[in-house]
């Protein structure tokens, strides 16, 4: 049995136990405290730390997320780092709602109810759990769906809400090479079983806050933000919500049917497809149609983004992208939302 410490965390006071042969992020899961975090690999920095005092050592990572010089000053990535003496670790990003108030990690085992292929790449991925019989999560999360007949998993954002904890909704980019892409075509079936561990991700929709909503996706990032848009219809929230997404060409637009009906429900609701691939596009219907990148549009037509909460998910040059057209409008860092997916949580 691996020796137990103690770990205090500053400026929260929040105490929590670690073992030795457990990372601190995965120790702080257990127990149902839910620190700042994004690819949990190393290899981006959300849940940078810094060690005022202990015993720890730091596993393989990337030096973007966190160099040499950050190392030797006592800087950390909790998802690598193991403790093996009492420690004090000061938080340097945290969110004190989520902090005590997150769903405790869970590991479910799931039954394939259907899947859909929405357009050439994307699937729709429905999953019912059997033991435990639901699935608890906050809309925008994601989790980890273990690779039948592997030790390896991959991370996928539930597009379904809450309030139908018996059978959760994945949708799922088909990369070429991705080792659980490939067996939607061929090796996952309606009926087999698959693991499930979450929820992970801090990308939630915040209670209380009264801020417009700018929702910017592309390609399979759809899903958590179809699931805080039907969360708000649910909960009937009157948060104003622009809903941008990136794709391709006009077949790669999918759902559109239904984030009409969506919008019937919520407060100044706008949805604006935004294709790239196409000349002479034209707005259809309900839906508002632009050609170009999704963040030159939104550029173009949210010139108060400054002044709202803003949720992203895509491909990572999407995010990127958009983090620096925020960056550039001034949207403070604490209105934009977002979890960091490294390549392979996309396979």
């Amino acid at each position: 049995m691996a020796d137990t410490h103690r770990i205090t965390f500053e400026p929260v006071d929040i105490e929590m136990e670690v073992r030795e042969d457990e990372h601190i992020l995965d120790a702080a899961f257990r127990q149902g405290i839910h620190l700042m975090h994004g690819c949990r690999e190393g290899r981006c920095s959300a849940c940078k730390s810094f060690v005022l005092d202990g015993d720890i050592q730091m596993e393989n990572h990337s030096t973007f997320a966190c160099n040499e010089a950050e190392e030797d000053e006592g800087f950390v990535l909790l998802c690598r780092t193991k403790a093996y003496s009492d420690c004090t670790i000061e938080l340097l990003n945290f969110d004190e709602d989520e902090l005590l108030g997150g769903i405790p990690i869970q590991t479910v085992t799931t039954r394939v109810a259907s899947l859909e292929s929405v357009t050439s790449d994307i699937v729709a991925l429905r999953l019912e759990p059997v033991e435990p019989a639901v699935f608890e999560f906050k809309p925008g999360q994601y989790a980890d769906l273990r690779i039948p007949g592997s030790d390896d998993v991959r991370s996928f954002s539930m597009a379904s809400t809450p309030s139908t904890p018996n059978q959760v909704e994945f949708l799922i980019k088909k990369y070429p090479g991705g080792k659980f892409a490939a067996l939607l075509d061929d090796g996952i079936t309606v009926g087999d079983e698959i693991s499930l561990t979450g929820p992970y991700g801090s990308s939630t929709l915040k209670d209380g806050h009264v801020l417009p909503v700018v929702c910017i996706g592309g390609g399979a990032g759809m899903a958590p933000i179809l699931s805080i848009v039907r969360h708000m219809k649910e909960t009937a929230n009157t948060r104003p919500v622009h809903f941008y997404y990136g794709a391709r060409t006009p077949n790669d637009l999918f759902y559109v049917d239904e984030i009409n009906a969506l919008g019937d429900g919520l407060v100044d609701f706008t949805f604006v497809a935004c294709v790239s691939d196409s000349v002479g596009v034209a707005s259809s219907g309900a839906i508002s149609v632009e050609e170009g990148n999704v963040t030159d549009v939104v550029q173009r037509l949210e010139p108060d983004i400054a002044k709202s909460e803003v949720y992203l998910c895509g491909p990572p040059p999407m995010v990127d992208a958009a983090l620096e057209l925020l960056d550039v409008c001034g949207t403070p860092t604490d209105q934009i939302f977002y979890d960091k997916f490294t390549s392979p949580a996309f396979d």
